[in-house]
């Protein structure tokens, strides 16, 4: 299985490494590796979290206050965020369609 981020998800998900980097040094790339982590340990445990209403799913960072949601088309793993665990819950959710 593959994973491939939506447009605006790569967006979030550059601008949070920006963020952390000017915070401290260092930082943006801790953020980045946890990112690749999760994205890697997904990819091959597709369904292991839970569907939520509409049908995606999603995983904790466990570090950094963010999550990634996505959802599974054919072979593909698509990220639709990149966001932030306490800032506008769901901005993201009609990303959904987007994917076909």
């Amino acid at each position: 299985m593959t994973s491939r981020f939506v447009e605006e998800a790569q967006r979030e998900f550059l601008d949070a490494i920006s963020e952390y980097e000017k915070i401290l040094p260092g930082l943006g790339r801790r953020f980045k590796e946890e990112i690749d982590r999760s994205l890697s340990w997904i990819t091959d445990q597709p369904e292991l979290y839970r569907p939520r209403p509409g049908s995606h799913r999603r995983i904790n960072l466990r570090v950094f206050p963010y999550y990634i949601a996505y959802v599974v088309r054919r072979q593909t793993l698509w990220v639709l965020a990149v966001a932030h665990a306490s800032r506008k819950p769901l901005y993201w959710i009609s990303r959904r369609g987007e994917v076909v």
